[in-house]
């Protein structure tokens, strides 16, 4: 299983300096392999192959007057730009095709210069000193605050500056499943109803909201009225520009946070985590579109599939079209309220007589539902 590490580090002067012009040459690269291309497909021409562009706009680039600047970065960041490019056109063919699946793929499309910047180095492009500092191709050894050591030798590191200006390296390593100890099947499994009111309710206990952007909505609206206001390209933009991207660097940082302590919380409480499939990304259409962002529902969803995988928990999905909060988790009849009214009423009776909270019902029918589809898989094979 791959993970990845993801550490600050910290360049020094002349090699921010000098990452600015990596990242411009790898943009560059992308940008002249994805022109070759488009040129060879309007004139009729066959595919270029991935060496053969390769070799015209890196190797054959570097000996002329408009691109012997490329020789000033490593070799090794322009071929991954380029094996960036083969990628996502590789990934575009296999969605045209069928192969792919999930939502149809674009074609590549040109790079621009934004907030966020990334390089890649393969394993003759970096190392790792004894003492603590990450040796980078043409720039040297880099500063670097490790939080925990690395489970192995990393195959690759990709550096990473953010828009609110911080750098990154982010290592790329091979480790095993970590299986934890099994618990009780029966008394640790749990279904995991997902919302806005409360963030999730588990079995036993429930998730409160945390709201990261509500409560900083207030300081980056001022942000931001400060950015409207200041000319453009004006040094006052410059970091009116940055604070902005400082307040959303701080709320993503704290939302993700919250993310990988919850999740690896229910793993190691749990045996089990039944979950229902939501369409996340047409709840967002709604009128409730930015506490469904705010939220984070599905990398929630992503990253405690992953984690339960790597510690050798069960994780079952449940269809989205479930009626999990109109059903009785007592005598299974589908009468619980419904429409987008029903959305207010959060304790109702059914008519065998039992009175329900919407969220903790909503959680016992996962549960069973979970439950009886991992069964059917079983029974299946």
């Amino acid at each position: 299983m791959k993970l990845r590490y993801n550490e600050r580090i910290y360049p020094t002067a002349r090699q921010r300096q000098d990452l600015a012009r990596f990242f411009g040459c790898a943009r560059v690269v992308y940008n002249d392999g994805l022109r070759e291309r488009r040129t060879a497909w309007r004139n009729g021409e066959p595919y270029v192959s991935d060496t053969a562009l390769q070799k015209k706009v890196i190797t054959a680039a570097k000996r002329t007057e408009e691109r012997e600047w490329l020789r000033d970065a490593p070799s090794v960041v322009l071929v991954q730009s380029l094996q960036d490019l083969h990628v996502a056109y590789r990934n575009f063919f296999a969605s045209r095709n069928g192969v792919r699946k999930g939502p149809k793929i674009a074609p590549p499309r040109r790079k621009r210069k934004s907030g966020r910047q990334s390089i890649r180095f393969t394993r003759n492009g970096f190392s790792l000193r004894d003492d603590g500092p990450l040796f980078l191709a043409k720039l040297g050894d880099v500063r670097v605050r490790w939080s925990r050591p690395l489970p192995s030798e990393p195959s690759s590191v990709t550096v990473v500056k953010d828009p609110a200006g911080r750098y990154f390296a982010s290592f790329v390593v091979e480790t095993e499943e970590e299986a934890l100890p099994e618990l009780d099947l029966d008394e640790t499994g749990t279904g995991i109803d997902l919302g806005l009111s409360s963030y999730a309710v588990l079995r036993g206990r429930k998730i409160g909201s945390p709201r990261f952007f509500r409560r900083q909505e207030k300081k980056l609206r001022r942000a931001q009225r400060r950015l409207s206001r200041s000319e453009k390209g004006s040094v006052n933009r410059r970091k009116a520009g940055l604070a902005v991207a400082k307040i959303h660097a701080r709320i993503a940082d704290r939302r993700r946070d919250f993310i990988e302590q919850e999740t690896t919380r229910v793993v190691r409480e749990n045996q089990a985590v039944y979950v229902e499939d939501l369409n996340v990304k047409g709840m967002a259409r709604g009128r409730w579109g930015k506490s469904v962002h705010d939220q984070g529902l599905g990398r929630f969803v992503r990253v405690l599939e992953s984690k339960c995988l790597r510690y050798g928990r069960r994780f079952v999905r449940v269809g989205r079209f479930f009626p999990s909060t109109q059903r009785c988790s007592v005598c299974g009849s589908v009468e619980g309220p419904k429409g987008p009214e029903g959305l207010a009423v959060r304790r109702w009776t059914c008519s065998c007589g039992a009175v329900h909270d919407r969220d903790e019902n909503a959680e016992a029918n996962l549960r069973a539902e979970g439950r009886r589809i991992f069964a059917a898989g079983l029974a299946e094979k």
